[in-house]
């Protein structure tokens, strides 16, 4: 990412960011911070070109025009869990990346979800209200325990995690389905696993769910699913609207066949005065406050705050939901691994094209095993390598590469192996017609980015800004002339390299030079004598 405007980027903070967080992005002088109410959807489109990053909450869509308007836009920050009120598809294919804060209100959706079982099955609002209204209800409020019912939990993800931990300390037997995580959490939370969905809902006494709304969960909880729930039992949603669905609840609560709900999120938000969800019986609902906490708010805004300022200011974009996925690697300390791709996959592109191959059909990347956790990025700056200076688009980056590429026709591939020189090694092959170039290099922690090899020759050379490839003869006097060439245009060289497979066969040099050099010098070194081929490549910024 370049920095606008002499180096200072706009950030609009909408939706009453916590203080905290203003104040945080306030105290950096690279950023200037306007900070206004929610606005109107009109407004905010009009205000948006102006804008390098949004952060906001729910009450803010961020649609895929927003993001076409916002032609400055960076990242878009969102200062809770759910993105469900961001376009994030388009904001993939535009390079925009999307950030959330998905821990700092955990402790709170924990506890609002005790909190709300607790006062439905103790009747606690109804008894509340009996004593203001002066009455005194103690016999005809009979109410249930959780102790020895058995909590089904559908999604053990960060919430679902808390709330598990918490409900051994009510004698809660556990009961859990996530096809997602592994047998180790599991058993490190004392949940015993249910293979099904089918499997939990039979024994689940009590069923929350702590999913995300997408097409998978959308009305995962329906009539089917809440007619297997043992009688009696009890549903809460408190993650998003939609995953139980409101009209199945409604029927089930009113025949009777559960003995309550809780609700904090619904289909439909702000729910309408006239919902029939507000007449159901044995119903606890409110207003989605899962987060509505001050420590929840404050957690929230200042992870979202510093995760946008880290993504403008340092590139760092290991928290944003749109980018590959890194792990068990800090990303800082790939990024030399993630140049590495990207420049051997911009050479290979070039080598192609002075092949006269100019349309790439396949990018393939292989990493060492040091590397695995960060494969897909690998693959993610490979791509942009492969199309720098082919696509029309000022927002080429990780985010929106590897989509651009398959909307290009590019076959992407990506492997893992143990077999190349180096456990930190990153090998890239762009495949065009009938020929293929590789270009692979080494990027470990304690070396230097370096390019080691190209195409079947052994290297060992920097890949700077500008690199000059050739090939030649392995003869007398090519190197000499070379640098006689490149000195009298005035090209400075940083680092020349030769390599060759047999004595007297074929050559190539890999040369990192300073500054740049044009088409008039690639053609003047294809005229010396035995120089079979030349290629110079202007890699685009890291």
């Amino acid at each position: 990412m370049t920095q606008p405007d002499g180096g200072t980027y706009r950030v609009l903070l909408t939706d009453e960011i916590d203080r905290e967080g203003v104040e945080l992005l306030a105290a950096e002088p690279r950023l200037q911070v306007d900070e206004v109410p929610t606005l109107p959807a009109a407004e905010l489109l009009e205000r948006i070109g102006d804008y390098d990053a949004l952060i906001g909450r729910s009450a803010t869509r961020i649609t895929e025009e927003l993001l076409r308007r916002g032609t400055r836009l960076r990242a878009v920050g969102r200062a809770g869990v759910g993105v469900d009120n961001i376009a994030l598809d388009a904001a993939t294919a535009l390079g925009v990346a999307v950030i959330n804060a998905p821990a700092g209100n955990t402790v709170a959706v924990a506890e609002l979800f005790f909190g709300a079982v607790l006062a439905a099955l103790r009747h606690i609002p109804d008894a509340a209200a009996s004593m203001r209204a002066g009455r005194w209800d103690r016999s005809r409020l009979l109410g249930g325990e959780l102790h020895g019912r058995t909590l089904g939990i559908v999604g053990l993800g960060r919430i679902g995690t808390e709330v598990a931990r918490r409900a051994r300390a009510f004698g809660m037997p556990l009961a859990g389905y996530d096809p997602y995580v592994g047998d180790e959490r599991f058993q490190a939370l004392h949940v015993r696993r249910a293979e099904t969905l089918d499997a939990l809902l039979a024994e689940a006494d009590v069923l929350t769910v702590h999913t995300p709304l997408n097409d998978e969960t959308r009305g995962m909880i329906g009539r089917r699913e809440l007619a297997r729930l043992p009688a009696g039992a009890l549903v809460a949603n408190l993650a998003r609207g939609g995953i139980v669905d409101d009209a199945a609840l409604l029927a089930a609560l009113q025949a009777g066949d559960l003995a309550g709900a809780v609700l904090d999120v619904y289909g439909t938000e702000p729910l309408p005065a006239d919902h029939p969800l507000r007449a159901a019986p044995n119903l606890l609902l409110t207003p989605h406050i899962g987060a509505s906490t001050a420590e929840a708010q404050r957690n929230v805004a200042v992870d979202v705050c510093v995760a946008v300022k880290d993504a403008l200011l340092s590139g760092e974009l290991s928290r944003s939901l749109n980018v590959a996925a890194v792990t068990g690697l800090e990303w800082a300390a790939l990024q030399p691994s993630l140049l590495v791709a990207r420049r051997a996959a911009a050479l290979a592109r070039a080598l192609l094209a002075d092949r006269g191959v100019r349309v790439v059909r396949r990018l393939a990347v292989r990493c060492g095993p040091a590397l695995a956790g960060g494969g897909g990025a690998c693959l993610s700056a490979a791509a942009v390598g492969a199309l720098d200076g082919v696509v029309e688009t000022g927002r080429l980056n990780l985010i929106n590469a590897r989509a651009l590429a398959e909307t290009r026709g590019l076959e992407l591939a990506l492997a893992e192996s143990a077999a190349l020189d180096h456990p930190s090694a990153v090998e890239v092959t762009v495949s065009g017609g009938m020929e293929s170039v590789t270009v692979a290099g080494v990027a470990a922690p304690d070396l230097p980015a370096r390019l080691t090899r190209i195409g079947s020759f052994r290297v060992d050379v920097t890949p700077r800004q500008t690199l000059v490839v050739l090939t030649n003869h392995d003869v007398p006097g090519v190197i000499g002339r070379v640098g006689t060439l490149l000195g009298a245009a005035g090209v400075n060289i940083a680092e020349y390299h030769q390599a060759r497979l047999a004595q007297g066969g074929e050559a190539l040099a890999a040369i990192s030079v300073d500054g740049t050099a044009g088409e008039e010098l690639r053609r003047a070194l294809l005229e010396l004598p035995d120089v079979l081929s030349a290629t110079i490549v202007h890699f685009g910024a890291a």
